[in-house]
């Protein structure tokens, strides 16, 4: 495969993500990370949360976005880089658009997401995942910046 070819697969498995997250197919999140994924989340508000593995990360964001009747990710950005016959890094601007259900309140969270994939049997996989609040909109609203020391690409 070409450099481009990896590109589009992995823009691909990011889309994949996105396509889960906003249908809320959580089982299907088997089908884009590793068993042993790594995921870091930093809400900017709470203490930093670590998960092994999909079903742990499953636990946590289904709960989470429960409370929402609508929850859609939005991709704002992507760039990739293949760094090896089999590796590649990512970071993923995003944003999360949501409707609380009991209220009827609307806001939206943005983030950023740090990715390390690993191509596995010709399949790209997410294998290690940092996600860090950006910004929110609504009553638990504020602006956290982007993080300095982006400098997740190397050659």
């Amino acid at each position: 495969m070409s450099e481009t070819d990896d590109v589009v697969a992995l823009w691909r498995l990011q889309a994949t993500y996105a396509d889960i997250v906003t249908r809320r197919a959580w089982p299907d999140l088997n089908t884009v990370f590793r068993p042993d994924v790594t995921i870091e989340l930093d809400t900017m508000t709470s203490d930093l949360r670590r998960f092994i593995g999909p079903d742990q990360f499953v636990d946590f964001v289904s709960a989470a976005t429960d409370r929402f009747d609508h929850f859609e990710f939005v991709i704002l950005n992507t760039v990739v880089e293949v760094t090896g016959a089999d590796s590649a890094n990512g970071r993923i601007f995003m944003s999360e658009i949501r409707r609380e259900a009991a209220t009827g309140d609307w806001s939206t969270a943005y983030g950023l997401y740090q990715d390390r994939y690993v191509r596995v049997d010709n399949q790209w996989w997410f294998t290690n995942r940092r996600y860090r609040s950006l910004a929110r909109t609504g009553v638990d609203g504020g602006v956290f910046g982007v993080p300095d020391g982006l400098e997740l690409f190397t050659r």
